[in-house]
């Protein structure tokens, strides 16, 4: 039998939640926290409609599904996310001891890794899940933006 929890099922979820942010005219990110093939929190960005420059997706799942573990670390989470986190969002990941980060799209310009923003020693990250679909995405939302 197949498996069908894989990254590539759970970013699918990621890029929905980026959709419903595409048509809020937020910038498209979207983000899953799952333990054991459950999610338990999502989100999408929602900086425009709050006023607030750190309602970012992940930083919205992070409080979501630490609020559903009733604790701060999110040990044996993975977060499925649809663009690579920016040094704010690696900087929250890092100290929630998530387990694993997935991500669809890399931030050539203003991703983690650019900037040299540390994750968690014992964060396993995974990167180009469902890629293409991701930055399809971002791309349209910029074009419509110019």
């Amino acid at each position: 039998m197949e498996q069908i929890f894989t990254d590539e099922f759970f970013m699918k979820k990621a890029l929905q939640e980026a959709e419903t942010a595409f048509e809020k005219g937020e910038i498209p990110v979207g983000a899953v926290i799952v333990i054991d093939n459950r999610v338990i929190a999502k989100s999408h960005n929602l900086t425009e409609l709050l006023h607030d420059v750190t309602a970012h997706a992940e930083m919205q799942a992070i409080t979501s599904a630490a609020n559903f573990l009733g604790g701060k670390y999110l040990k044996d989470c993975t977060l499925y996310v649809t663009l690579e986190p920016c040094q704010m969002c690696a900087g929250a990941l890092y100290w929630s001891q998530i387990s694993k980060i997935v991500y669809g799209a890399s931030d050539e310009n203003r991703g983690y890794q650019k900037l040299g923003t540390q994750l968690h020693p014992k964060t396993i990250v995974v990167s180009g899940v469902l890629e293409k679909e991701c930055a399809l995405l971002m791309r349209a939302f910029f074009r419509n933006k110019r």
